[in-house]
């Protein structure tokens, strides 16, 4: 990268920071979305709820089904881009 094409994007360098900061955080939360151990601690969680009679079963089979399927959803970075299915 030579001198003048430094200087011509030294302006753009804080919102390449932003947009780095973004992703890193967007990959922290998919990766604790899907880290098995905060999964089974939230159905245990709804588990222990609806025994306490604190939800129904058709509430505690749809906050299950919930967490079950943010799970199985796959990752952004996993999907194809578009155009190429």
């Amino acid at each position: 990268m030579g001198l003048v094409s430094s200087l011509l994007l030294l302006p753009l360098a804080p919102v390449r920071g932003v947009v780095w900061l973004a992703e890193v955080i967007q990959e922290r939360v998919e990766q604790e979305q899907h880290d098995p151990a905060k999964v089974r601690h939230e159905i245990e969680a709804i588990d222990e709820a609806a025994a306490a009679g604190e939800l129904s079963d058709e509430e505690r089979r749809h906050a299950q089904q919930q967490v079950l399927d943010r799970l199985m959803r796959p990752s952004d970075s996993a999907a194809p881009p578009a155009g190429e299915e």
